[in-house]
């Protein structure tokens, strides 16, 4: 597996001493299944300001349609012909309708009647009931026929900054017949691998990142975690590859619980460099394929500049889709790995 670093540096002038030469570091890596290429620079301390989240919950609380108060009267219903019960409900979590649906059949997921969670102590309990409601939302969608019912996606923005619109943790669960383009590109470039070398690229990666163990974070029962080589996000990404599984109807109570317990340690890891929001995305395949691993995503996300709530998806990100990473992820691994060896 090849792992592609291209090192350069840039020359200037100083003008903060006293214009001394100064030289600058910037590697451009290659995703080693898609090429993509993400770019290493822009270097600066893993340590950031935690932005005031619990002053932006108390504002947004009396507003928030997902709290319990308002969650039965300001939220949707599905149509009796797949919901009779109107909303999907496990514990104290609800499932309904997105309002702003991203596919034909699309519903947002509440995580608990708590309006907002510290960043750094989102509950693993909570992440693996989510996980579980969305099963029973995909699993019924199956039953129905539902001709979106192909590829089960789960996404999670938290915060703000992530490109969240409320403060209320909740997650984005839909199916679709149309797979994202990265989703698209990752099923291509695996099967692809598959007929070139016979073998399955996820799991020859989890085997050489393990061998090489710089961006290895550890196993959680089956599911291998690691900072990704080639980052799309802004202070890396954490990689989770579930062992054996390819959809996520293939995911049972234990695989849940592994899954959130590897979110719940990245999501405490990063909010001690001071990052509280962050996105995840779940990648499956449609089922059968041999050559794909569900995996999922975790990228944290930032405000360049907090006081101009700046965010981290410039021009270069937005139009030329090239990502910028303002660390090493070997770095990043190695601040990680502690809360994934205590999570283990």
């Amino acid at each position: 597996m090849n792992f592609e670093v291209h090192e350069k540096r840039a020359e200037l002038l100083d003008p903060f001493a006293a214009m001394a030469p100064r030289s600058i570091p910037v590697e451009v890596r290659r995703d080693p299944l898609t090429g993509r290429s993400a770019r290493i620079c822009h270097f600066r301390p893993l340590a950031f300001d935690l932005p005031d989240a619990a002053a932006l919950a108390e504002q947004t609380r009396a507003e928030c349609p997902f709290c319990p108060e308002r969650v039965l009267t300001h939220t949707p219903c599905f149509p009796p012909a797949f919901a009779a019960e109107g909303r999907m409900r496990r514990g104290e979590q609800w499932l309904f309708p997105n309002l702003a649906p991203y596919d034909a059949l699309g519903a947002v997921a509440t995580m608990g009647p708590e309006h907002h969670f510290p960043p750094g102590a989102v509950p693993a309990g909570r992440i693996a009931d989510g996980l579980a409601l969305a099963g029973e939302f995909y699993e019924r969608a199956l039953r129905r026929g539902h001709p979106e019912a192909v590829y089960f996606l789960l996404s999670w923005n938290f915060l703000p900054a992530s490109g969240s619109s409320l403060i209320h943790p909740h997650l984005q669960v839909f199916c679709s017949s149309t797979a994202p383009n990265r989703l698209r590109e990752e099923l291509a470039a695996s099967e692809a691998w598959w007929r070139r070398t016979g073998g399955v690229y996820w799991e020859e990666l989890v085997a050489e990142e393990a061998g090489r163990g710089s961006r290895f974070l550890g196993r959680i029962g089956g599911v291998a975690w690691l900072a990704a080589f080639a980052p799309a996000g802004v202070a890396g990404d954490v990689l989770g590859v579930v062992e054996g599984r390819t959809t996520m109807l293939d995911l049972d109570e234990a695989a849940r619980r592994d899954i959130a317990a590897g979110l719940a340690a990245a999501i405490a890891g990063y909010a001690e460099m001071g990052i509280g929001s962050f996105n995840v995305c779940f990648f499956p395949g449609r089922g059968g394929e041999k050559h794909f691993r569900l995996h999922l995503v975790f990228s944290p996300r930032i405000y360049y500049n907090p006081r101009l709530a700046t965010p981290d998806a410039t021009a270069l990100r937005w139009l030329y889709e090239e990502s910028i990473c303002v660390g090493y992820p070997e770095e990043i691994a190695g601040r990680l790995r502690p809360r994934f060896a205590a999570a283990a």
